[in-house]
C-alpha cells in the first residue's frame, strides 16, 4: 500500500537564525494531517542531514518520498548533486563528493523556486517600502549565480523570468536582474542609475547571512541605490509555495497509480 511522505531539503547554515526561519516556514505549512514530514539540510546541521530524513520517513512506513528542494534556482549545483544522490538522474552534470543515498522508497522530485509567482510577491514585499515614485524606479533582483556555463544559463533563465514577474507586481518602470557569480551587480546598478532611475536592490536569498550583510553592499560601494538587506524569510508565502508543491506531487503520484 502506498504511503507518501514529504522530504524538504535546504542548504543549511552554521547560523542558527538561518535555520530558524526555514524551520518556522515548514512549521507553518498546512499539509494533510496524516502526511509525515521531515525537514533536512544538505550541510552544517548534524542529525538533520538528508539521509537522516530519508531514514526517519522510511521508518514510518513511507513508500514514496515527495521531495521539495528548497533552493532559489535550478542553476544551483546543489540541485544537481542532490538529484543525482537521490537517484533522480544517473550522473551529475558536475563532479560531486555527495554519495548516493540509501533509499528504498520511490522518489518524486519537485522543483526549486526559479520564477514562481509566490516568490515574486515575496521579493517585492521585502523592498516595496523603499519605493517612492515607481515610474522612476528599477527593481534589481540579485541572485548568487554560477560561474559554470550550464548552471549559469539555468540561473539566468529563472531569475530573468522572476524579475519580469516582480516588475508586473511592483508597477515600477523596469525590473532587471544581476548575479554575484559572475558579477554583474555593479555594472547593472551603474547602468540603471546612469539612465536616471532609482535602483531598488532586491536580494534573492531565502535567509539572512554574509551575502546580504557584506557581499552585496560591498560590490556596489560608492554607488547610488536603495537597499534594505532583507532576505525572503520570514514570509507566509513560502509556506504556501511548499503546500502547492506537495499538492502537485500528490496529484502526479495518484495519476501514476
Amino acid at each position: 500500500m502506498m504511503k507518501p511522505g514529504v522530504l524538504i531539503i535546504s542548504h543549511g547554515s552554521p547560523d542558527p537564525t538561518w535555520m530558524h526561519w526555514i524551520d518556522d516556514a515548514v512549521a507553518n505549512t498546512s499539509f494533510p494531517a496524516d502526511l509525515p514530514v521531515s525537514s533536512v539540510y544538505l550541510d552544517n546541521v548534524p542529525g538533520r542531514f538528508i539521509q537522516d530524513g530519508i531514514d526517519e520517513l522510511e521508518g514510518q512506513g513511507v513508500t514514496d518520498l515527495l521531495v521539495i528542494p528548497l533552493f532559489v534556482s535550478s542553476g544551483s549545483t546543489h540541485m544537481d548533486e542532490i538529484a543525482y544522490a537521490l537517484g533522480v538522474k544517473a550522473e551529475p552534470d558536475r563532479e560531486t563528493d555527495l554519495e548516493p543515498f540509501t533509499i528504498r522508497a520511490n522518489v518524486h522530485f519537485g522543483y526549486p523556486v526559479d520564477d514562481d509567482d509566490d516568490i515574486a510577491h515575496m521579493v517585492w514585499d521585502k523592498v516595496k517600502h523603499l519605493s517612492t515614485v515607481p515610474q522612476e524606479e528599477t527593481v534589481l533582483v540579485v541572485g548568487h549565480g554560477s560561474i559554470h556555463d550550464g548552471f549559469r544559463h539555468r540561473w539566468e533563465k529563472g531569475i530573468s523570468s522572476l524579475a519580469e514577474r516582480v516588475g508586473h507586481i511592483s508597477g515600477t518602470a523596469h525590473a532587471d536582474y544581476a548575479l554575484l557569480n559572475p558579477d554583474s551587480l555593479r555594472s547593472k546598478t551603474e547602468e540603471w542609475t546612469s539612465r536616471g532611475y532609482r535602483v531598488l536592490i532586491a536580494p534573492l536569498f531565502l535567509s539572512s547571512g554574509i551575502f546580504l550583510r557584506s557581499v552585496i553592499p560591498g560590490r556596489i560601494e560608492g554607488l547610488s541605490y536603495e537597499y534594505a538587506g532583507e532576505a525572503l524569510l520570514p514570509h507566509p508565502r513560502l509556506s504556501h509555495w511548499m503546500e502547492r508543491q506537495v499538492e502537485l506531487l500528490m496529484q502526479q503520484l495518484h495519476v501514476a497509480e
